[in-house]
């Protein structure tokens, strides 16, 4: 079964087995967002428990 190209590109796995993911809200229109929201929206978060499963299927690690 092959990946899916887009989870491929958008998700990282770590070390302890998370998964990595951008935040959304950070490609355009950044004039009218503060400097403490596009600040916090660079740093990577973590996909939610209750998304992980899909994610780990698109990615074929279930």
């Amino acid at each position: 079964m092959k990946t899916k190209s887009s989870a491929k590109k958008r998700f990282k796995l770590t070390g302890t087995g998370k998964i990595k993911r951008k935040h959304a809200f950070k490609s355009h229109i950044l004039t009218k967002k503060s400097k403490k929201r596009k600040l916090a929206l660079t740093h990577d978060g973590l996909v939610h428990k209750a998304d992980e499963n899909n994610v780990k299927v698109m990615l074929r690690l279930k």
